[in-house]
């Protein structure tokens, strides 16, 4: 299992936006890291180009407070199940993920097209 959750600038806060996040945390059996998002000063497709970092990362779950269509089914086609993020701070979502009390986000948007 490797979890990824988008990170602010503070390299603890969940970002609200995926595709732009400046970072990335990623946690796996127990091990952490913070990579920052090649996607985020992208002038567009963002959200493609994160997706396919992640997927490059062999991402298996990704706790995020949101998430566009088109990357959503890039997760998809590659098995990856998505948690609606909950928490401010990543820890505190990877605490609620590990009890098994995360709902599968289930509401995707159209994409900001361009908007930062």
């Amino acid at each position: 299992m490797k979890i990824a959750i988008p990170l602010d600038e503070d390299r603890v806060s969940v970002c609200p936006v995926l595709a732009r996040a400046p970072y990335f945390l990623f946690w796996a059996e127990g091990s952490s890291s913070i990579e920052e998002n090649p996607a985020a000063q992208a002038q567009s497709g963002a959200g493609m180009q994160a997706a396919q970092f992640l997927v490059d990362r062999e991402v298996t779950e990704l706790i995020t407070p949101r998430c566009g269509q088109n990357a959503a089914e890039v997760f998809k086609a590659a098995g990856m199940k998505i948690y609606k993020s909950e928490n401010k701070s990543a820890e505190d979502d990877l605490a609620v993920f590990r009890e098994g009390k995360l709902s599968e986000l289930e509401h995707f948007h159209g994409g900001f097209h361009g908007i930062a």
